[in-house]
This record gives C-alpha cells, structure tokens and sequence, in this order.
C-alpha cells in the first residue's frame, strides 16, 4: 500500500508539473504583445450622442479568438459604474479598410460572453476591425459627452481594452466633427490627431475636449508649460485672467513642496457648464478635468474652482505617481479595493486646503475655519465611532458617488475618507512638528514616500514608474521619517475608531479646539433631501433620534412642521425655534397617505467646532505654527544668497503672480522680505531679474546672480521707505 501511494504520489506530481508548464506556456502565449493596436474615434453625428469607436488589430502571431472588454469603473472614481450598459452595435470584421475609404470586409463571429465582454473568433485572420458605439451625455471626469456644442471623454467610459494586452502600445486617431478642434494633456502639437501611448491605461489617463469655442491661456514654471483650457457655456464676469493668474500661485505653491514635476507640459481642463448639474474634479498624469456646474462669473464658483485645482494638482504626486499598491494597473473586472484612499484622497484634501493658504489665496483665518468646518462635519456624522478609515477606504466603491437602487443606511454607519483623512493628515502633520520642535513635517514624509516608492523603487509593472505602496509602508515611513514611533497613533486613530487628539496637535502649535452648541441646535435627527419634485423629502433618519422615535422614515415627504410648510431655506430656523421638551406636529406623506406623528426634542443635537488661538500661546508656538502655514521652516533663515528677512524692506511686486517673467525659481532664497507679505520661499524665487515695490513704484532694480559676494550688497539694499532705487550694484 505504501508503495503503490507513492507511485500514485509521483505520477500526480508529474501531472501537476506537467500543468503547470501548460499554463505557464499559455500564459505567455496570452500575454504576449500583439502586432499593433490602433483606436479610431469619430463622432458623425453629435447630436445624436454617440461616440464611433473602431479597434483595428495587426496580429504577429496566429490567434483562435480575442476577448474586448469594457471596464466597470475608471481610476480616480471607485464606485462601479458598469460602462457596458452604454455599448452599441458591436461588430467584427476581417481585414482593416483605409480610412474614408469603402471596404467590403467579411464579418466575423461576436460571442457576448458576459455583460462586459465580446469575444471575436479570428478564423484564421490576422487583421481585424473592431467596431461599436457609445453613448455618452454626461459631462463629468467619469462619464463622457457628445452633443451639438461639444464632445468630451473619459477614456475609460469609451475605448474597451483586449483582454490580457493592456501592456500593449496603442495608437490613436481622433476625427474630429469639421470645425471643431481638439485639447488634451498630451498635446504636442495644435492641430495633432494622433497619439501613440505605451498601453491602454495611458490612453484612459488623457481626458480629451474636442469643441469649436474653447480657449487656452498659457504660463511657464521651471521649464514647465501649463495651459489653461477653459470651455464656458456662460458669462465669465471678466474673470478668466484672475483665475489663471491665481491658478499659477497654487501651482507655485504645489512645486515648491514637491519639487519640479516629471512631465514636460500639464493641462488644466476647465468646464464652466452652467447647467446647475454637472460638477467633478478629476485627476491625470499630466492633466485634470474640473467640471462646475456653474458660470465663472456665478458666486462662489471662482473660489470653488481654485479649491478644485489645487486639490487636483496635488495629485500629480499623490494618487498618480506615489499611488497605493493597488492603484495601477487595475483588473476592471471587479471593483477596486484598497486600505490607502485616506491617504491618495484625504491627505490631498488636507493639502488642497492648506495649500491655498500657502498660495495667500486664503488668510490664516480662512483655512483654520475651513478644517473646523471638517472637525465638525466628521464628529457630527453617527458613522465616526462606527467606520475607521482604513474600512472607509476599503468600502470606497459603495460611497464615492456610488449609485444605488435601493436604499441605504450608510448615513449612519459610513464615513467618508476625503474628509476623515483630512484630519489624520492635519494632526498627524501637527504631532510630528511637535515632537520634533519643527525639524520634521508631514511634508517630508509625503516627500520621502514619493523618492522611495516611485522615483527610487524599481518599476513594479508595465504601468508606470515605480511601485505601490502598503499602508504599513506608510506607518513605518512617517516613523523613520518624525524619529518617533507612530504605531500607537496609527492602530487607535486609523485603523481603530478612536478621536484624534485635537487638543494634543493644536497645542503645539498655541491652538485650541472649541466645541459649542450650534445656533441652530436642532435637526431632530434629519437629513433632508431637497433635490426632489416632492419637495421636502426625509433623505436619511439617524438612529435613537426624535425623528426615529416619532416614527418617520428615509422618503417620507414632510407636508408640514406645526402646521407649517418647510423649504430648504427655513427648515433648520423653523424647528430651531423649538426647545427640549417641546413637542412638536408633523405631517408627512407616505406613499399614498398622510401620517401625523409628533416629534419631542431632547437635548441640542448639533454642535459646531472652532479652531482659536490659546490665550497662553507662547512665541514658539506661534513660531511653528507660522512654519506649518507658510511651508518655510525657519522665519528670518538665510538662504543660499545671503538675504535675511527685513535686510530690504521693502515689497516683492506681485509676489506669485508675475514672478515667471522675473525669471524668479524655488530655493534660491527661501525667505522672506519685510513688508512682502508673502514668503519667497512661497513665491518660486529664481536667480534672475528681480522687481521690487519701492513705495508706490515699482522698478527693476538689478539682476541677481549666484555670487558669494552678494551679502557685500546687503547694506545698500537695507534702505526702507526709500523712493530711490540702487542700479547695478557692484559684487
């Protein structure tokens, strides 16, 4: 017996061996590039909303068949969106026709073998046309829209990838509807139709306008070009120059952190809809999509847009290149999962924030109310002390603008990872200044990361550069990098569901959180929904709340509160009026009846929380809390010329703004001038022509130069309030 098992043994490992190398065989067999791969894109007929896509395949080799498939959801946007419900007319021919030519190709067999996937049998031919349609009338960084004014795409909305040859090279043709001109982020030349990319996901990273009427507005960083593509469908208020001026200061700002980016150019794609429905923000490798659903000249839609960008452009490094391990490449079968989103999206909130105040686009004040506007969104929400978030991250495809056809109880178990990882971002960044009296920052760790893992690390994949990271790759970067052990913070704040210590981060920094009862103390425990027909409907209750308790449900219709109609700009002031104890009438339509129930107060519900300044404050708080706002560590420091803080007195001309034609770069001063009102280190300083504001007069004084001797000009600079100007200084 025991022989025979051992035959037995050894003929199934001989079996299995065999296998093995079978699979093996096929595997390379599967994954083995192609011949060429060329996409065409038309649009005949915009109107009628659909996009003409053709996938002309060259083989080297003889294949049986070959299997096309949509993906279900594209980078940046978790949720499952299921693209191939928008797929049409989907054909297979022998043979490629020239294009606007007339060919009489022979059909080949289509097998639909899932809801995403068309498998097309060769039958023994080696060039293949690949043709269908999609419809798209959605104008959004995750859709796409073709219409009588425009067209633009998501790739990944659009274009179906071959089924193991993503790693392929890929070419692209767009013939654009006469008239109308074409703008992306790999634009190298006006009138450029075709685009030849490494593999299919840097076709889908390249979101394309494709219009008669956009306009484009350039600027020059370090060597860098940066066009701002604008399409507006509404009035503008004479605002575009402003915005692309202040889009300049955040991209400053950005690069002075990070250092000079890889790529030779970067599009911001901008689209004014004026529609009051499409909104999104959408971030590439060498571009961003930003949709408002507004008009520039609209209030509020300007500062809307430049919170957009700088939080877009941060994710050049964060998200694009330093990236979660399972951000790239991507299997588009199933849904994406990753423990990092609080990181690649809540610290680039955190960041988008605080950028904007190191841009002076936002006062000190400004940005502090905005993150206490976050504390107290997030301590408010009932899934705070439910969801951590790492699990926020994990169930991103059920809450990042998932749609869902029935109803949920996310309201009051879930967390968003945007706003929670702000926070993490936010004191994690204080505790580290803290501990280590400001010699180290969540700046360097978000710096050390992006060495190690993309530009250090060898390259992972096919996809890009570099490779993933863990989330204990982080832990143990942000430990190496602040010289302390972090794994307590990270188990009881991140992974576990404890509140972060405010106080702890604030107080380095003289700060201190304040929470007190909001002026409006009451919701009964509603979140409304006014975005309905209906009117006032009941878009979520949270649990042990009056609103639960009197029996009122996620739909219902509110009629009347004490007798009263509601709208969405006196609800909250209507039932505010009301105390604890109090009772109060409600009426509320449900499916066909009207239900009467009575809500009694408890005590206030709401709370808002402020961010102040410690009456105790000394100046060495305040000194690193200038250092964390401004991005310069030290205030009145040399740098590698030899200025000091005040040795001028006098005002930078426009700082950030038209610094490029000063010829002014990053680093070469790193300080900061009296009465500039801005550190150089925040302007992108340059050895170069160099404008200073003398009283109301500005002139170019002398032009600077890398010289040890500099410091011997310092004394006939120092001459504040003067009206006179000091021309070509000798060194």
């Amino acid at each position: 017996m025991v022989h025979l098992a051992t035959q037995k043994s050894r003929f199934a490992i001989l079996v299995i061996a065999s296998l093995l190398i079978l699979w093996s065989s096929v595997a390379l067999a599967q994954t083995k590039p192609l011949g060429e791969i060329t996409y065409r894109l038309s649009m005949s007929r915009p109107v009628s909303h659909l996009f003409e896509v053709s996938i002309e395949v060259q083989l080297a080799e003889p294949l049986e068949s070959l299997d096309f498939q949509m993906a279900r959801w594209s980078p940046g946007r978790y949720a499952v969106f299921d693209f191939a419900k928008n797929v049409e007319e989907f054909r297979a021919s022998a043979g490629i026709c020239p294009p606007k030519s007339l060919c009489d190709l022979s059909t080949r067999p289509v097998l639909r073998v899932d809801d995403q996937t068309w498998r097309v049998s060769t039958l023994g031919s080696d060039r293949l046309t690949i043709s269908y349609k999609v419809f798209g009338n959605d104008l959004s960084g995750t859709f796409s829209q073709l219409d009588a004014r425009h067209a633009n795409y998501n790739g990944g909305s659009i274009f179906m990838y071959i089924v193991d040859h993503k790693a392929d090279p890929v070419k692209l043709m767009i013939e654009p509807p006469a008239g109308w001109r074409i703008v992306n982020g790999r634009m190298e030349k006006s009138e450029q139709r075709e685009w030849l990319f490494p593999n299919w996901d840097l076709l889908i990273d390249t979101p394309t306008e494709i219009a008669p009427d956009w306009t484009k507005e350039d600027f020059q960083i370090d060597g860098k070009n940066y066009h701002v593509v604008v399409h507006s469908f509404g009035n503008e208020g004479g605002k575009r120059a402003a915005l692309v001026r202040d889009i300049e200061r955040i991209v400053r700002a950005e690069t002075i952190l990070w250092g000079i980016p890889e790529f030779d150019s970067y599009t911001f794609l901008i689209h004014f809809a004026a529609d009051d429905v499409s909104g999104d923000g959408m971030e590439h490798l060498t571009s961003t999509q930003i949709i408002e659903p507004g008009a520039l000249a609209d209030s509020g839609v300007y500062e809307d847009t430049l919170g957009t960008v700088s939080h877009e452009f941060f994710h050049v490094w964060n998200v694009k290149r330093l990236r979660p391990v399972e951000l790239g490449p991507w299997d588009f079968t199933r849904p994406a999962n990753t423990r990092g989103l609080w990181i690649a999206e809540g610290f680039t909130n955190y960041y988008g924030h605080l950028m904007l105040r190191r841009a002076e686009l936002w006062t000190d004040a400004q940005f502090l109310r905005r993150e206490s506007q976050t504390i107290t969104q997030i301590e408010s929400a009932p899934g705070t002390r439910l969801m951590s978030a790492e699990e926020s991250s994990l169930v991103a495809p059920f809450i990042d603008d998932a749609p869902h056809a029935q109803r949920t109880d996310l309201a009051n178990t879930a967390i968003s990872y945007y706003p929670k990882g702000e926070l993490i971002g936010m004191v994690l960044d204080l505790l580290i200044r803290g501990r280590s009296n400001g010699r180290a920052s969540l700046d360097d760790v978000m710096k050390r990361m992006y060495e190690e893992f993309y530009l250090r690390s060898s390259n992972s994949s096919y996809y890009l550069r570099g490779r993933g990271y863990t989330t204990d790759d982080f832990f143990r970067v942000a430990s190496e990098v602040a010289a302390i052990d972090l794994s307590d913070f990270f188990k009881r704040y991140i992974r576990e569901v404890e509140t972060l210590p405010y106080d702890q981060a604030f107080g380095y920094i003289g700060l201190r959180l304040v929470r007190e009862v909001a002026p409006e103390p009451y919701d009964a425990g509603i979140v409304m929904d006014f975005g309905h027909a209906e009117g006032a409907v009941i878009g979520d209750v949270r649990h042990g709340s009056p609103a639960e308790n009197a029996g009122l449900e996620q739909g219902d219709v509110i009629l009347s509160l004490a007798g009263r109609s509601v709208t969405q700009d006196n609800w909250m002031k209507r039932l505010s009026r009301y105390k604890q104890g109090n009772e109060i009438p409600f009426v509320v339509k449900r499916d066909r009846q009207n239900v009467r129930t009575t809500i009694v107060l408890g005590a206030p519900e709401r709370f808002q929380y402020r961010i102040v300044e410690r009456d105790d404050a000394t100046a060495e708080q305040k000194e690193l809390r200038r250092a964390w706002l401004s991005g310069v560590k030290e205030k009145g420091g040399k740098g590698n010329l030899g200025l000091r803080s005040g040795d001028c007195g006098v005002g930078i001309a426009d700082c950030g703004v038209g610094i490029a034609e000063w010829g002014l770069r990053s680093g070469d001063c790193g300080l900061g001038i009296a009465d500039c009102g801005l550190e150089i280190g925040d302007c992108g300083l340059e050895i170069g022509d160099w404008q200073l504001e003398l009283g109301k007069k500005t002139e170019r004084l002398f032009h600077l130069l890398p010289s040890s001797n500099f410091q011997s000009a310092i004394p006939q600079l120092a001459i504040p309030n003067s009206q006179s100007a000091i021309r070509n200084p000798q060194f």
